[in-house]
């Protein structure tokens, strides 16, 4: 698909979403994600060189689009790293979630989560507020006005990136275009 025919990204970057790097880096690299997926955590080493590569030229963003038709504990693993991200600890649970992605079973994810320097009695009480689950769902929201239909998705420096999801191809297309 020629590049000016493939997708605009419809939803900008909010406050909201959880993104490393520097918030106003040259290139843009976004994943909707499912924690279950294997070939999400296929690219997570791989974002994590792209990170190290470019420094504060890039800004990496996560986006939830769990699958559960799929995979059954997706969407509690996206709610358990949005009430982490609650205390500052997004990321942390985000790659213990991945690090642990074949077995994401209730217990396992309680069990990572008491693993975590964070307070477990607020955790609880953040993902029974339900503004976790309502994190996800504005997420897959987004994710589908964007075209979304399967994990991962990227869209590199806001446009939808078809082709190769490993590290040179990546690259090459983060440093062909701007944010």
């Amino acid at each position: 698909m020629p590049e000016d025919t493939l997708p605009d990204l419809v939803r900008p970057i909010p406050d909201q979403d959880h993104f490393l790097g520097a918030w106003d880096a040259r290139h843009t690299l976004i994943e909707y994600g499912d924690f279950e997926c294997e070939h999400c955590g296929h690219l997570q080493p791989i974002v994590q060189e792209l990170l190290r590569e470019l420094g504060d030229e890039l800004c990496f963003v996560f986006r939830h689009f769990p699958q559960p038709s799929i995979h059954p504990h997706a969407q509690e693993a996206a709610e358990a790293a949005e009430a982490a991200g609650m205390q500052a600890k997004f990321w942390l649970m985000h790659d213990r979630l991945y690090q642990h992605q074949t077995d994401l079973s209730t217990k396992e994810i309680r069990r990572i989560a008491e693993g975590l320097p964070i307070d477990l009695h607020h955790f609880d009480r953040d993902l029974a507020s339900g503004a976790p689950a309502r994190q996800v769902a504005e997420d897959v929201e987004s994710g589908e006005e964007n075209a979304v239909g399967a994990t991962p998705s990227l869209f590199v420096n806001g446009k939808l990136h078809v082709g190769s999801y490993e590290f040179l191809p990546l690259l090459k297309a983060l440093r062909a275009g701007r944010r």
